[in-house]
C-alpha cells in the first residue's frame, strides 16, 4: 500500500509570512508535533522523578519501619495534614503509617506506568521522532494532538492533588482491585479513577492520531518495508492501546459509580467489610475488574517495551556503521507481539481458582509470546556483530539494555507457569522481575533515545563525560537494588507490606519455622542505600539536560551521528513543517557501509 502523499507545496516555503504565534499559542497551546512531543517529554520526566522520590521513601519505611523519614518527614507531616481533622496525619512525627506506605505504593505504580514512562516512551518520542522520519510535516490531527497532551496533564494533575486532599491519594495498589478498592472510605480512589479516564482518554487520541499519521502521511517512496523500525514500534503500540485502553476505561467509569453511586457491577452479594455485612445491592463479580484490568495491563507491558526496542534498533544500526540484521523478522516479530499480547493477560490470574484447562491456555500463549522477544534480540545481538561499534552514551545504554532486557524476559518464564507462580505470586520476585523489563529495560533505552535525539531537538550536545558517568552508576546501582530482591522473593518475601515482612520474620519470632531469616531481612537496608544512590546518579543527567540546552556543544550539522533515516536530514532544530521540500524516499533506513558509496552512510533520501 502506497501512502497518500501530503502537500507538495511545502509549509517551510512560506515560513517568512507565517504568522506568529506568541508564547502561549507557540510553546503551551502548540499544534505543533515536534513541540508537543517535548512537552510530554519534560512533563513525563517530571513525574518519573517523583515516582522515584515516592520509591525512596517506600524503602526508608521498610528499611526502618516507624523511624522518622530523614530531611523531608517533618515536611510531610505538615503537607499531609488533614485541615478537617477528620482523618490522623499519616506522617505524623515524620513517620509514614500503614495507610501512606498505601498510598505511595499503588501511586508510584500509576505514576511509573501511567504518567511517566508510557508518555515519555510512545508520546514523547513518537510525536517528536515519527513524523520527521516518514518525512511527514506534522500529525495528520495537530489538534487531536494538543487535546491529547491536554487530557493528560489534567489527568496527573488530578492524580498529584489526590495526595492533599483529606485522607490522601488511593491505596488499593495500581491494579485498584475490587472490592477492595471501592471499600476504603476516603476519597482518593475517586480521583485516582477520574483521573485514569483521563488518561486513558489522552491515549486513545494519540493511538488514533498516530496511526493515521503512520498510514497516510508517509513521504513519497517511503513503503511500508521502508519505514524506520522505530516507526514499526509505535505503529504497533498505538493499535494496543487502542484496543486495550477501552475496556480499562469501561471498567474505570464502572469502578467510579460502585465508589460514587453505589451500585454493584465488582461489588458480589453477602460482601463482608469489617465483620459486617456490606450494605451493597451486591450481584457483581470482583473476577470481572481483574479481566478488564489484566486485558489492558499485559498488553502494556509491550507499550512500554516496544517503542523502547524501537530506540535501540535506531542507536544499534548507527552505532554499529551496518544494517539492522533481520529487519523483516523484527517487522513480524513486533507484529506478532502486538497480536499475542492480546490473549495472555490471565496469566496474572492463576490464583483466582481457574481451571486447568483454561490456566493450560495461558501458560501455552505465554510461551509463545516469548518466542518473537527472543527473536527480537537475537537480530539485535547479531547486529552488533563484526560492527565498527561506537561507544558513545547512547550505545551505552543500549548494550546494556540487552542483557538488563534479558533479565528480565527470562525471570519471567517462571510466572507464566501456574505451578511456579503459586509460589512466587505477589513476592519481592514479581518486583524485580517486572523491574528488570521497566527500569534498566525500557528506562536505559530512554535514556539513550534522549542523548541521541537531543541534538536535533536542540541543535546542541549533551555532554559525553557526564552522560557516562549518569550511565555507570545508575548500570551498577540498578542491579544493586534489584537483584537482591529475587532472592528475597524466593525466599518467601511478600510486597506490599509496610515493614517488609519484619512481622513474619525469625527476628521477631525466633519460634517459627521457615520464617524470613535475618540475612534475607538485611538485604532491605542495601537496597536502601542503593535506591539513594541511584536517586543520586540522576543529578548529572538533569544537569547535563538543562545546562545542554544554552551551553553544550553546538552541532556542526544537520546530522551529526551520520545517520540514514530521514530525522537527520531535516534542518536542525526542524522549522514549522520540517523539511525545505518534501523529501523523497528511495531505499531503506539502514543502508550503512554500503560498498561503493563515497560514505559510509547512504541517508534514505538520497538519489545515488
Amino acid at each position: 500500500m502506497q501512502p497518500t502523499a501530503h502537500a507538495t507545496s511545502h509549509p517551510a516555503a512560506h515560513e517568512a509570512h507565517h504568522e506568529d504565534l506568541g508564547f502561549l499559542r507557540k510553546y503551551v497551546f502548540s499544534t505543533d508535533h515536534k513541540v508537543i512531543g517535548i512537552q510530554y517529554g519534560v512533563t513525563a520526566l517530571f513525574f518519573l522523578f517523583f515516582g522515584l522520590l515516592l520509591m525512596l521513601m517506600m524503602r526508608w519505611q521498610i528499611a526502618h519501619s516507624g523511624e522518622p523519614v530523614p530531611i523531608v518527614g517533618k515536611l510531610l507531616e505538615r503537607v499531609l495534614a488533614d485541615p478537617t481533622g477528620l482523618y490522623p496525619n499519616p506522617a505524623a512525627k515524620g513517620i509514614i503509617s500503614n495507610d501512606l506506605y498505601n498510598s505511595f505504593g499503588a501511586m508510584h505504580g500509576t505514576i511509573m506506568v501511567f504518567m511517566a514512562i508510557v508518555p515519555l516512551a510512545f508520546a514523547a518520542f513518537g510525536n517528536f521522532v515519527v513524523p520527521l522520519q516518514i518525512g511527514a510535516p506534522d500529525m495528520a490531527f495537530p489538534r487531536v494532538n494538543m487535546a491529547s497532551y491536554q487530557a493528560y496533564v489534567v489527568g496527573g494533575l488530578i492524580m498529584f492533588v489526590s495526595f492533599f486532599i483529606p485522607g490522601g491519594a488511593a491505596q488499593a495498589g495500581w491494579t485498584s482491585y475490587s472490592p477492595l478498592a471501592t471499600s476504603i472510605a476516603t476519597d482518593g480512589q475517586t480521583f485516582w479513577l477520574i483521573g485514569m479516564v483521563c488518561l486513558i482518554t489522552s491515549s486513545l487520541l494519540g493511538a488514533v492520531n498516530f496511526i493515521a499519521t503512520i498510514i497516510q502521511l508517509r513521504a513519497p517512496g517511503m513503503t511500508w518495508m521502508r519505514m524506520p523500525f522505530f516507526c514499526w514500534a509505535q505503529f504497533v503500540t498505538a493499535f494496543l492501546l487502542l484496543l486495550a485502553f477501552p475496556p480499562l476505561e469501561a471498567a474505570g467509569v464502572m469502578q467510579l459509580m460502585d465508589k460514587v453511586a453505589h451500585t454493584s457491577f465488582f461489588l458480589p452479594t453477602g460482601l463482608s467489610i469489617g465483620g459486617a455485612l456490606a450494605n451493597v445491592s451486591g450481584g457483581g463479580s470482583p473476577l470481572l475488574w481483574q479481566h478488564l484490568f489484566w486485558f489492558l495491563g499485559h498488553p502494556e507491558v509491550y507499550v512500554l517495551i516496544l517503542p523502547a526496542m524501537g530506540i535501540v534498533a535506531e542507536i544499534i544500526a548507527n552505532n554499529t556503521r551496518k544494517p539492522i540484521w533481520g529487519y523483516k523478522s523484527l517487522v513480524y516479530s513486533a507484529l506478532t507481539i502486538g497480536f499475542l499480547s492480546f490473549i495472555v493477560w490471565a496469566h496474572h490470574m492463576y490464583l483466582t481458582g481457574m481451571g486447568t484447562k483454561i490456566s493450560t491456555f495461558f501458560q501455552t500463549t505465554t510461551m509463545i509470546i516469548s518466542i518473537p522477544s527472543v527473536i527480537i534480540l537475537t537480530c539485535f545481538f547479531i547486529s552488533l556483530w563484526g560492527g565498527s561499534i561506537r561507544f558513545n552514551t547512547p550505545m551505552l545504554f543500549v548494550m546494556a539494555f540487552l542483557p538488563m532486557f534479558g533479565i528480565g524476559g527470562l525471570t519471567g518464564l517462571p510466572l507464566g507457569f501456574n505451578y511456579s507462580d503459586l509460589h512466587l505470586h505477589d513476592t519481592y520476585y514479581v518486583i524485580a522481575h517486572f523491574h528488570y523489563i521497566v527500569a534498566p529495560g525500557t528506562i536505559f533505552a530512554l535514556f539513550a533515545g534522549i542523548y541521541y535525539w537531543y541534538p536535533k531537538m536542540t541543535g546542541r550536545m549533551m555532554s559525553e563525560f557526564w552522560g557516562k558517568v549518569h550511565f555507570w552508576s545508575s548500570l551498577i546501582f540498578m542491579n544493586l537494588i534489584f537483584q537482591p530482591m529475587f532472592k528475597q522473593g524466593m525466599a518467601g518475601m511478600l510486597r506490599r507490606m509496610a515493614d517488609g515482612g519484619a512481622q513474619y520474620s525469625q527476628m521477631a519470632h525466633a519460634e517459627y519455622k521457615g520464617g524470613l531469616m535475618p540475612d534475607v531481612m538485611g538485604l532491605h537496608k542495601w537496597i536502601l542505600w542503593a535506591a539513594v544512590c541511584l536517586a543520586l546518579a540522576q543529578i548529572p543527567f538533569i544537569i547535563n539536560l538543562f545546562w545542554s540546552i544554552g551551553h553544550g556543544k553546538k552541532v556542526e550539522s544537520d546530522n551529526p551521528w551520520h545517520a540514514t533515516t530521514l530525522e537527520w536530514q531535516a534542518p536542525t532544530p526542524p522549522p514549522h513543517g520540517n523539511f525545505a521540500t518534501v523529501p523523497e524516499v528511495h531505499r531503506g533506513p539502514y543502508e550503512y557501509s554500503v560498498p561503493g558509496q563515497p560514505t559510509d552512510y547512504t541517508p534514505q533520501n538520497a538519489s545515488v
